[in-house]
């Protein structure tokens, strides 16, 4: 078989991490992407506000690209898609509610002009040599996607984030009979979302939530509601709209995000209240505090949501009060546990209840356990089975369950970022290797900062800076002033005025002795200052700051 006859799976991001979701199909000269998502920094990335799939060989083979196709609108799916569209052009495909909120942060990057199509479930749409079919699952959004792609070789299944629920709160189940069928036409590789496979069982469905509103909103009478959850769950605030009506409350939306999306929700048919249910924050207190009921962003614990603001007091419109009722209605993201407890506890600590998913049915999962991954799994019979969406203990969960399930292990493939999955009409193997890895979004600056910057930035944080200046006549080679030192972060000055003058008197014996040394380069003169410093300032405090000496030429 000729080389160019392969069919590539190329995951870019989505694969040993959770988020940053984006796999590339290719066939001779024609690629699909799947999905182009974002996921959150980690705490050592100070400063940083996202983090991006590397697209460079997106960028290196742009010309096959013949389309980007949509599973759903979760940032983890779309939020790439802005600073990626800087680098490259191509359509992009998608339902309607997902091309909706896709469209709110293409009009904040002023890309509007971008290609875009709308697809209904079941539609089919040509892409070079590939056929995409949209296939409706549930998930914790509406208009949620499982992506059969008809290829040269065969159909190629991408679950997306999916469950199975029987009773959603809008729309139609999963589409198991159309899954089935494909399954009975046969399918040559299967990629399976793997987020919740640790857990047995089935997921529960999201309607269980709304009887839990519905019980809290009936004994809460006397108190303000306050109700964080993720701006994109749809469903969920549709039954905190549902609890609010059945009990004349009126809602109030807090947060950017939270705003914008219910916007487009609405707008787009997926939304459904009474007129006057929803009003604005500005005439809140036009009412009683027990009439309102209050949907904010923040669940994550995210520092400049709504939730932190108000858990802090730095809410302009909105303060707490003691007879107020919290709910976190949302499990944290692998990561942000910390910084979520640190909400629950601020606001407990005013006199305030709390109600948070340990105490409570107030959230239930999007994605499919156990059992739901082993029935897509035996609907679709693959010839290859690769789990994607999960890190390492995830990806090999799911890899095992497959295997218990009779599937040969040698068509199981565990793979990582940048790793290609060749497949001919024999066989399937692991192939050279294409770039991959993070590209940090800090402002308006994409992948300008990497590992040194960090690094610089960590250092700075955890020992501060110390500034040396030094003017020096260059032709004389004398000192003409200084050296003066200043500190930031690493001491209080006022209080180690002894520290700071020996530190002066180190600097003076590095000057003096490189220019007995008839140094003419100022560099060398900066690491002898530097290395000399350093040495002194760790042994009286056993601390590292930054160093940064500079010399004023006159």
């Amino acid at each position: 078989m000729k080389n160019s006859n392969k069919l590539k799976i190329i995951p870019l991001g989505g694969l040993r991490e959770i988020g940053k979701n984006l796999t590339v199909l290719e066939y001779r000269d024609d690629i699909i992407i799947i999905d182009c998502g974002m996921t959150f920094p980690e705490d050592e990335m100070l400063g940083i506000d996202i983090v991006i799939p590397d697209i460079k060989y997106l960028v290196k083979n742009q010309r096959k690209i013949r389309g980007l196709v949509l599973t759903h609108g979760h940032e983890d799916h779309i939020g790439a898609i802005p600073y990626v569209l800087k680098r490259i052009k191509f359509p992009i495909y998608g339902t309607k509610l997902t091309l909706g909120l896709l469209q709110n942060k293409l009009k904040e990057h002023r890309l509007l002009d971008t290609e875009m199509h709308t697809v209904s479930h079941g539609q089919k749409v040509k892409l070079g040599k590939m056929e995409v079919e949209w296939i409706r699952v549930n998930h914790s959004i509406p208009d949620s996607s499982a992506l059969a792609i008809k290829t040269p070789l065969g159909m190629v299944f991408h679950t997306g984030d999916f469950k199975v629920d029987f009773t959603p709160i809008s729309g139609s189940p999963i589409d198991l009979n159309r899954i089935g069928e494909i399954g009975n036409k046969g399918c040559l590789a299967l990629l399976s979302e793997s987020t919740n496979v640790l857990r047995p069982g089935y997921t529960i469905s999201e309607s269980k939530v709304g009887d839990t509103f519905d019980r809290i909103f009936s004994y809460m009478t006397k108190s303000r509601i306050i109700i964080a959850t993720f701006a994109s769950n749809v469903h969920r605030i549709q039954q905190i709209i549902n609890a609010a009506e059945k009990y004349n409350r009126k809602v109030v939306l807090s947060g950017r995000s939270m705003l914008n999306v219910m916007s487009t929700a609405e707008k787009l048919g997926y939304l459904r209240m009474k007129p006057n249910t929803l009003i604005d924050i500005r005439n809140m207190h036009k009412y009683n505090p027990e009439h309102l009921v209050l949907i904010t962003t923040g669940s994550q614990g995210e520092p400049m949501s709504a939730l932190t603001r108000i858990s802090q007091g730095e809410h302009k419109k909105i303060k707490l009060r003691k007879d107020d009722v919290v709910i976190l209605s949302a499990t944290p993201i692998p990561g942000n546990e910390n910084a979520v407890s640190k909400v629950i506890n601020n606001i407990m600590e005013q006199g305030v209840k709390v109600i948070y998913e340990s105490l409570s049915e107030i959230h239930v999962s999007g994605h499919a356990c156990q059992e739901e991954l082993k029935l897509m799994y035996s609907l679709l019979k693959p010839k290859y089975f690769i789990p994607v969406h999960g890190e390492t203990r995830h990806l090999q969960k799911h890899a095992s369950i497959a295997a218990d399930m009779g599937h040969d292990p040698n068509n199981i493939f565990v793979l990582e970022n940048g790793m290609v999955l060749e497949i001919d009409t024999q066989k399937a193997k692991i192939g050279e290797e294409v770039p991959s890895g993070r590209v940090l979004v800090d402002g308006l600056g994409i992948g300008d900062v990497g590992n040194i910057v960090l690094r610089d930035r960590k250092h700075l944080s955890e020992d501060g800076l110390i500034v040396v200046v030094v003017t020096m006549d260059k032709k004389e080679r004398k000192t003409v002033s200084g050296p003066d030192i200043i500190s930031r972060g690493f001491v209080y000055v006022r209080e180690s005025g002894d520290l700071m003058e020996d530190a002066k008197d180190i600097v003076t014996k590095s000057v003096n002795q490189c220019l007995r040394k008839k140094t003419t380069d100022w560099n060398t003169m900066k690491s002898a200052i530097r290395d000399d410093l350093r040495s002194y300032l760790f042994s009286q405090t056993k601390r590292n700051p930054m160093i940064l000496p500079i010399i004023m030429e006159v």
